[in-house]
């Protein structure tokens, strides 16, 4: 009987909503220029435009534990985008899940857009059906085998883990600006999607603070980057952070103590740089309101024994010499780095995580902090995958990780060696793409 009721009233909520659609003008200048800024910070573009190709186009590949799941078309084209859905059509794929013909895969994150409100969802369509260039690109099938291919179940996993359909509503007295945070975090920015844990159904273990505090406490690996924790903990989450220190680093990418990189350089670049101040300032508040995960963390207390002793010329430690060869130049013998261009290692909440694939990936791959509209200059690290074998880069991951104050715990040259090889992967996947792309 719930499920009947909940269904009818869904129905009845379609119907509602298809009504006032079709009241709308969605040529209107204004309602579209508020669709592309809710794109922008949706970061749309990230997930639906591949690597060369033309935005919104679809295409990129999303790895998932079942095999590459490719993105979709969703310009306006007729034929091979979105041109033909009415709102109602757009509505049930972003909020719902549910697309013409098939249930969606949750790659989509349609279980934080539930929250997106009919208002910023009826400017989304305009902006995609009228400001979008269209673009006669076939959508690619996913790399998937079957029985793992079919379709039907993910209508199952919709029912048992999707949240219903609810446009967000501010807490009764709650801070206005915090809600506002609230509602671009756990909705539109869906930054659950990546940094929050998931379960045994690769379902987000929980969809917004209120659900606890295993919300936003760091992510599963991704592209062989582990997502941080967003929450207030002191030494690998966001607890040593100020708010104006969050805000700059969303619209720069970098802050005097450190850098952004791997999938989160794509959401600096591509959305939070493009978002207003008080947006941002907005996200900042919401976060430094969610406490930590282990109460037990201590804040970070700056270590000068392993300073001085490099600063004398006494590298003898295990990884010392690797590190003042390859890394002391930019990121100094005290580890405290250059106020924004090269990071500090001294202090960094990624050191202290207890999966280091992000460093360790970053030594073997290098990275680049983005160039922004208010930090125009890019910075390089170079790639150390030649130069350093896997003993040394686990050394060296070690002496940084447990360096100037940082503690953490030790990786292997196993682990180096798997990251190494998904590196490789990179690589080389990446140059026989662009060679088949000259043929």
């Amino acid at each position: 009987m719930k499920k009947l009721l909940l269904a009818a009233s869904l129905t009845m909520g379609l119907v509602t909503c298809a009504w006032a659609a079709e009241n709308i003008d969605y040529t209107d200048a204004k309602l579209i220029k508020q669709g592309e800024y809710l794109a922008r910070a949706g970061d749309c573009v990230a997930c639906h435009t591949a690597s060369g190709g033309q935005p919104f186009a679809g295409g990129l590949p999303i790895e998932s534990p079942i095999g590459t799941i490719f993105s979709t078309n969703i310009t306006p084209d007729k034929q091979t985008g979105i041109g033909e859905y009415s709102f109602t059509d757009f509505d049930n794929a972003v909020r719902h899940g549910i697309g013409k013909d098939h249930t969606l895969y949750p790659a989509m994150p349609y279980p934080s857009y539930a929250r997106v409100t009919d208002e910023d969802m009826q400017a989304l369509y305009a902006y995609f059906m009228h400001a979008v260039q269209p673009v006669n690109q076939a959508n690619k099938d996913t790399d998937i085998t079957w029985p793992l291919s079919m379709r039907w179940p993910l209508s199952v996993w919709r029912w048992t883990f999707a949240p219903e359909v609810e446009a967000f509503k501010a807490a009764e007295h709650q801070d206005p600006v915090v809600a506002r945070g609230a509602y671009l975090v756990e909705g539109l920015g869906h930054c659950g999607a990546c940094h929050s844990p998931r379960g045994f159904g690769m379902q987000e273990k929980a969809l917004t603070s209120e659900e606890g505090d295993l919300y936003l406490s760091g992510g599963e690996p991704m592209d062989g980057w582990v997502p941080k924790n967003l929450r207030g903990d002191q030494r690998d989450g966001l607890g040593s952070w100020t708010e104006d220190q969050l805000v700059q680093f969303l619209s720069t990418g970098r802050t005097a103590h450190t850098a952004v990189f791997g999938g989160m350089s794509d959401v600096v670049v591509q959305s939070m740089q493009y978002m207003s101040n008080e947006d941002l300032t907005a996200i900042a508040r919401y976060l430094k309101t969610l406490p930590p995960k282990s109460a037990e963390q201590q804040p970070f207390k700056y270590d000068e024994t392993v300073s001085k002793a490099l600063f004398n010329g006494d590298d003898s430690m295990v990884g010392g010499s690797v590190y003042v060869d390859n890394c002391a130049a930019c990121h100094r013998t005290d580890g405290k780095g250059y106020a924004e261009v090269f990071p500090a290692l001294a202090g960094n909440p990624v050191l202290a995580t207890g999966d280091a694939t992000s460093l360790i990936h970053i030594v073997l791959k290098g990275g680049v902090v983005p160039a922004t509209i208010k930090a125009p200059t890019s910075y390089d690290m170079p790639a150390f995958d030649v130069r350093l074998t896997d003993k040394q880069v686990a050394d060296v991951v070690n002496f940084i990780r447990n360096s100037w104050g940082n503690k953490a715990s030790m990786v292997t040259e196993s682990d180096v060696s798997k990251v190494r090889e998904e590196v490789k992967a990179e690589k080389y996947g990446a140059v026989a793409k662009s060679e088949n792309s000259q043929k």
